[in-house]
């Protein structure tokens, strides 16, 4: 069997992408999402926790064998190669998983959630047949991701501030999704790009 064509969703934090992820898998589309992959590899048991403990020591690991993320989250951020030895671990793995996904897929088409789709090099943007971006005003990101995590204001914007700009996303996207509004616009956004996707490859 062919491959699907497989349409990448991302957008910075707070943005609403697992809202339209959501929407696109109730209609039915089959959708692997890398912050997923990451959070089961990370979790006790996971496939990356021995490397990790191996490279980090028990300090990183929760008491119950999963990944402490406010340790490592800690540390990664006060050190970029300690970042990078753990993407070096984490994306060959999360990228391995996330083919399984996608080639065990059914419908017209896949949907790859990738949060750091323009941070991450070429080969998500290359596997995709199209990508999507779920895009909203910053203030309105800091907001939402404000009320949900009950973040300061500063951490939000140290976070935004590690991602790609909402300019260099927007340059990449085949297709945007303004989630400046409620659910029932972001819906109907999500409802009329699947409608047009089915279109193109049904």
């Amino acid at each position: 069997m062919a491959a699907l064509p497989v349409v990448g969703l991302t957008g910075g934090i707070g943005s609403g992408k697992t809202a339209a992820a959501t929407r696109f898998a109730e209609l039915g589309v089959t959708v692997v999402d890398t912050d997923a992959v990451a959070h089961a590899l990370t979790s006790a048991g996971g496939a990356a926790m021995p490397a990790i403990r191996a490279a980090f020591g028990e300090a990183v690991a929760a008491g119950d064998g999963a990944l402490d993320r406010a340790a490592m989250r800690r540390l990664v951020f006060a050190d970029a190669a300690q970042r990078v030895r753990l993407q070096d671990i984490l994306h060959p793995l999360i990228r391995a998983h996330s083919e399984a996904g996608l080639a065990s897929a059914s419908g017209q088409y896949a949907l790859l959630v990738v949060p750091l789709l323009v941070e991450s090099g070429p080969h998500y943007r290359e596997r995709c047949a199209r990508i999507v971006v779920v895009d909203c005003a910053e203030d309105m990101q800091i907001a939402r991701v404000m009320e949900r995590s009950g973040m300061s204001e500063n951490e939000v914007r140290a976070i935004m501030a590690s991602q790609a700009s909402r300019a260099e996303r927007l340059a990449v996207a085949d297709d945007v999704i303004d989630n400046g509004g409620d659910f029932v616009t972001l819906r109907a956004q999500v409802d009329a790009l699947h409608a047009a996707y089915v279109k193109t490859w049904g």
